[in-house]
């Protein structure tokens, strides 16, 4: 384990206690009262905010919402729709919440109060428990009754929908195998951390770009998106010709294979899909499908691991992520809710060029700017990638920076949360001083005894020559004997870069550049 993994025991305080309990009475509910799929036994409501409930019934009719020892009452529209806010609640539980109407009524058992957070992106969000390090021990001590997990059912939609499929399980080792194991050790980290009940929503999908995460209003504002939606309603357009003449070549190659197998021949090559209603990279698609069903249930933040499919558009994502965080906070109505996200792991082989393009050392770029948006934090993993798998295993790292960033931009607790960070550049004749902040216990060279690794310096010729590198207090001092008269410098620019310089706590540094000059993914769009 990592030296973050040292760190956090020594931060973290024992066994969550305990909360007091209700006797858990029979579930029951009449079908004259309908309620979103989160409204259901072992549900967690958020904590310290007005807790919006929300349903249908008969048209016109009185409402009762109790728990707690609070009752709201309300009465449903003529279309018998109906929405209440409960006062803030302490962490706490299990409670029964009560919705009566007329002569039915439901009641949802097993209702913890404390905080819920939405774990959504590609398929490194998505990756289960069990497919990360050490899956036996972890799935064997996963008895965590006051953590509840939600997966959102996959689904594409042309337009925003009220509700999804999925259901609240209590968190043991029947139930966590499958579940996102990042999203897990994150709320497990908060759990033990804070003692307080913690509700993780799961809603993610492999290899989507973050265009199908945002709504449409939201991408149609801004211009830089613009191309996409483009591009998407083309595609949709011509998408009855195109599957047409899909069905033609799918029977084509269905004889064509065939008639290799009774060859014993390799089979032909089988024709892609064409782009339809149904693909999830569609644009504003798993926002109507996965995310607006999700509004405005209670929530504390959201954490977000996704990138790599946008990794050829990174310039664009400067824009598009930002957009898509603005977006969930407008449509949420919570204000600017935390929102804690990865930058990418390093993948691929290792590039000796020191020049050598790099859309993924662009696409960290562009999440490390996000950092701008108000209430953000991100999670640094340049140094737990693999480099011949675009999913590393250890999740357990990963779950545990991103709660570092919860505790003390969320929560407010005063510890580190990243690694350092660039802050500035100075030139002093043939050296360049690189200045960070985030030195919590000063500069560290993770490369024990030996020299410190991933920096490199251009000239005014924009060429750029590995560099030797030393720590000098908070700053770098960073020179090479073929850059006389240095102008800029990078760290870990790379697919899958060399790096070696952390802080005193074991975080490692994000990468950075210093120079402005046109990168390989400028132009796409």
């Amino acid at each position: 384990m990592r030296a973050t993994s040292t760190f956090l025991l020594a931060l973290m305080l024992a066994a969550s206690t305990a909360f007091a309990a209700d006797e858990a009475k029979p579930s029951r509910s009449k079908p004259a009262i309908t309620l979103s799929t989160l409204f259901v036994d072992h549900m967690v409501l958020q904590r310290e905010i007005p807790v919006p409930v929300w349903g249908e019934t008969a048209p016109n009719t009185r409402v009762n919402v109790s728990f707690a020892g609070q009752t709201v009452k309300t009465k449903s529209d003529k279309d018998g729709k109906w929405k209440v806010s409960l006062e803030p609640l302490m962490a706490g539980g299990p409670f029964i919440l009560h919705i009566k109407a007329r002569r039915s009524e439901a009641l949802i058992n097993d209702v913890l109060v404390g905080d819920v957070w939405v774990c959504s992106g590609q398929s490194n969000m998505e990756w289960p428990v069990k497919l990360s390090n050490n899956p036996e021990e972890e799935i064997k001590n996963a008895n965590h009754p006051y953590i509840r997990l939600f997966s959102v059912e996959k689904k594409v939609a042309a337009e925003p929908l009220n509700g999804c499929q999925g259901k609240w399980e209590v968190c043991s080792p029947e139930t966590i195998p499958e579940f996102t194991a990042v999203g897990y050790f994150f709320g497990r980290t908060l759990a033990q951390s804070l003692k307080v009940p913690i509700g993780l929503i799961d809603s993610s999908w492999g290899g989507t770009p973050a265009e199908a995460w945002t709504s449409r209003p939201s991408l149609e504002a801004n211009p830089d998106c613009v191309p996409i939606v483009k591009r998407w309603d083309e595609a949709l357009a011509n998408y009855p010709k195109a599957k047409e003449e899909f069905d033609k070549a799918m029977a084509e190659w269905q004889k064509a294979a065939d008639a290799a197998k009774a060859a014993n021949q390799p089979e032909p090559k089988k024709p892609g899909a064409p782009l339809g209603p149904d693909h999830p990279h569609r644009t504003s698609g798993l926002y109507n499908g996965m995310i607006q069903p999700l509004i405005p249930y209670g929530i504390k933040g959201a954490i977000w691991y996704q990138g790599e499919s946008n990794a050829g558009r990174a310039y664009q994502y400067r824009s598009l992520f930002p957009t898509m965080i603005t977006d969930w906070r407008k449509n949420w109505g919570e204000g600017d809710f935390p929102f804690f996200f990865v930058q990418l792991a390093n993948f691929m082989k290792t590039n000796p060029d020191a020049n050598a393009p790099s859309a993924w050392a662009e696409l960290r770029e562009a999440q490390l700017r996000t950092l701008g948006l108000k209430g953000t934090g991100m999670a640094t993993i340049i140094d737990i990638g693999q480099a011949d798998d675009i999913h590393p295993r250890n999740k357990q790292d990963v779950g545990l920076r991103l709660a570092l960033s919860a505790l003390k931009v969320a929560y407010g607790l005063d510890w580190p949360d990243q690694g350092p960070m660039y802050q500035s550049l100075r030139v002093d004749g043939s050296n360049a001083f690189v200045k960070f902040t985030n030195a919590d216990k000063g500069l560290k060279n993770n490369n024990a005894g030996g020299p410190l690794r991933g920096f490199a310096v251009a000239g005014e010729d924009k060429v750029y020559h590995w560099a030797d590198a030393e720590i000098v207090g908070e700053e770098v001092r960073v020179s090479s004997p073929d850059v006389p008269k240095p102008v800029a410098v990078r760290y870990g620019w790379g697919d899958n870069p060399i790096c070696d310089l952390y802080n005193g706590f074991g975080l490692p540094a994000s990468p950075f550049r210093t120079d402005d000059w046109p990168g390989v993914t400028v132009d796409a769009r």
